[in-house]
């Protein structure tokens, strides 16, 4: 029987044929350049089936290829087969990136005078990547027009909605008004330094298409996307307004707290509008000068947006640059920083309440009691933070995976013929919680049981890994490649690595992932601040075998002053302990042990006095210190 994925791209080729495109470009975002987008743009897994994170398509005439990066190979490796669809892999030193392959492998430029047309979903391409496209074309001698070889990038908006039938709609969910007192800033002074930045750039108006910087600027959340508390829309500020691009459909249907919600924004001076007038309202606010000079951001503006501006927009009246607003969000404020410190203890209990759970239920299917399957764990792990303060979901999808399903670094836990937990080996949970308060990502590996001399020797050394970047101190004017070699050293001095980034940037009560700030070996020249916060999640994964990360979130704060500068380190927010059965000592030096000993004590005296009793005694047996 035919792949129901192969059919579905025989369908695409067809319809290429039909209108003149020699190659499509499909991506794994939205027009927000989400990370994880709607139902509605799944747009790469509808014709794959591959469902990972990161993962884009490009398909010609006679080749049909996903590119994605070292998190999901095996992934793919798993998902492709028999949809004619070949892996090209990315972050890794032979790769060929899209826009190399198409410019000198799919279409080079030898001196036919043909034209080769590349069609895209304008709505979900960047700009940034399209200027990417353009000038790798370029590179090989092809020109945008003229005579000889030629290429044309052609935006065609939802053109998959043709074959897809059932395509979801735009969601529109129920949203809700943030606090103040949770964010330590009312929307207007966030408007304000918002205006001020464009000001300084020499506009008077700057257009947000990213998601979670209009909710942090508006201070609403909603539930467009799963897991990530935010509402589809595009905001234009302007130094007199904002206009806000939200309702998808009647405002009449709107639920009561979303109509309160939205009522509380425009007093604030936002003016609402519907979600498909932004390309209308922007291009009569160019021709008829209203706005003279507009700022955006090419990583996150649509295609289709940016031709309404070549279009109707005076030259040099749109500026591009990097979104001011990424960096105003990723330094938190005191109230900030609280709150993350907060909802870090709320799910240091669900985490503990869940170790506990998962040992002896293990343990009882040992002993001839009920299986415990990878997804059983998941769910239970929700249910514990479902009864936690503040709690507004999940931050992300459990990774919940035993045994050879925790070597995928992005493994995707099955709800329907779950491995079991067996009481052996090691076990890994990666997952996180949204509270009113914060956003919460930690990632636990837990010994089952009897481990290999493999095992536990992955398992200490990424713990050394782990425990070397949370002790850096620091001058001010670091960044993040700086530090990640402390991430690695132990790894590297054994011949081992891991190749995904060591450390990412963390919402309040937002996306789990935020940037610009993070941990990777690619340059990044995002200098770290006192109330940023990062992930510290280094790992190693034996395909076939197991796999093994330590995550916990860390604040960047002060550390004094010297004669020679300004010093910072991090304080470790995340409260569940380490456990120390799998750990060699004698792989560890003093300073190692004594934080690993500190941190674990930390953790019971924060969190034994609001544990059930049974649960408090047995994470202070978790707890006990290990030999220097």
């Amino acid at each position: 029987m035919e792949n129901k994925y192969a059919k579905r791209i025989e369908a695409l080729r067809a319809l290429m044929d039909k209108n003149g495109w020699d190659a499509i470009i499909l991506t794994g975002s939205d027009p927000h350049s989400s990370e994880y987008p709607g139902q509605r743009w799944k747009q790469v897994e509808w014709l794959t089936g591959f469902s990972g994170e990161c993962g884009d398509v490009v398909v010609t005439a006679d080749h049909a290829g996903l590119w994605t990066d070292t998190r999901f190979f095996i992934q793919a490796g798993i998902q492709l087969p028999g949809t004619g669809v070949e892996l090209h892999k990315t972050r890794v030193p032979e790769q060929v990136l899209i826009p190399e392959w198409l410019s000198k492998y799919a279409f080079p430029a030898d001196g036919s005078g043909r034209c080769v047309t590349v069609a895209v979903d304008g709505l979900c391409q960047r700009v940034s990547a399209i200027d990417t496209l353009a000038d790798a074309f370029k590179a090989t001698g092809r020109q945008a027009d003229g005579e000889g070889d030629t290429f044309s990038i052609v935006s065609a908006p939802d053109f998959m909605s043709e074959l897809w039938e059932d395509r979801p709609a735009i969601p529109q969910t129920p949203m809700f008004n943030l606090s103040a007192s949770y964010t330590g800033e009312t929307r207007e002074t966030r408007l304000a330094r918002i205006r001020e930045a464009i000001a300084d750039k020499g506009c008077d108006a700057m257009m947000l298409t990213a998601l979670d910087e209009i909710a942090w600027t508006l201070n609403v959340r909603g539930n467009d996307i799963e897991y990530v508390p935010v509402t589809i829309s595009y905001l234009l500020v302007t130094a007199e307004d904002a206009k806000w691009f939200v309702i998808k459909d009647s405002y009449d249907e709107l639920d009561d707290e979303s109509k309160e919600t939205l009522k509380a924004v425009c007093a604030g001076g936002v003016s609402l509008y519907a979600y498909d007038e932004v390309a209308d309202v922007l291009a009569q606010s160019m021709t008829d000068g209203s706005i003279k000079k507009i700022f955006v951001d090419p990583s996150t503006l649509n295609f289709y947006l940016q031709q309404v501006f070549d279009k109707n927009a005076a030259p040099g009246a749109v500026v591009r640059g990097d979104s001011p607003v990424q960096m105003m969000k990723s330094i938190k404020n005191q109230s900030e920083m609280d709150g993350m410190r907060a909802s870090h203890v709320e799910d240091g209990i669900a985490m503990e309440k869940f170790l506990y759970w998962l040992e002896a239920a293990v343990q009882d299917s040992a002993d001839g009691g009920k299986p415990v399957t990878e997804w059983d764990a998941s769910l239970r792990l929700t249910a514990y933070r479902a009864e936690c303060d503040g709690t507004r979901g999940d931050s992300f999808s459990t990774i919940s995976a035993y045994g050879p399903g925790a070597a995928l670094p992005h493994y995707v836990t099955p709800q329907v013929g779950a491995p079991e937990i067996e009481p052996h080996g090691l076990y890994l949970n990666d997952s996180g919680g949204h509270y009113l308060f914060g956003t919460t990502d930690i990632t636990r590996t837990t010994p089952m049981g009897e481990c290999t001399q493999l095992e536990k020797e992955d398992y200490t050394l990424v713990l050394r890994c782990h425990i070397n970047l949370a002790k850096a101190v620091f001058p001010i004017g670091t960044c993040g490649p700086h530090l990640d070699i402390l991430a690695r050293n132990p790894l590297w001095q054994t011949h081992r690595n891991f190749g995904h980034g060591t450390g990412h940037g963390v919402g309040f009560y937002l996306g789990v992932h935020e940037g610009p700030q993070e941990f990777r070996q690619n340059f990044n020249n995002i200098v770290f601040q006192p109330g940023m916060i990062l992930t510290n999640e280094p790992g190693l994964y034996r395909e076939g075998m197991h796999g093994v990360r330590h995550e916990s979130q860390m604040l960047v704060v002060e550390d004094g002053t010297s004669e020679f500068g300004t010093w910072l380190k991090f304080e470790v927010l995340t409260l569940c302990h380490i456990d120390t059965s799998a750990v060699l000592p004698e792989l560890m030096n003093r300073d190692e042990i004594e934080w690993l000993n500190a941190y674990n004590k930390r953790v019971y005296d924060t969190l034994s006095p609001r544990l059930p009793a049974e649960v408090a005694e047995w994470l202070k047996e978790k707890c006990e210190p290990i030999g220097i």
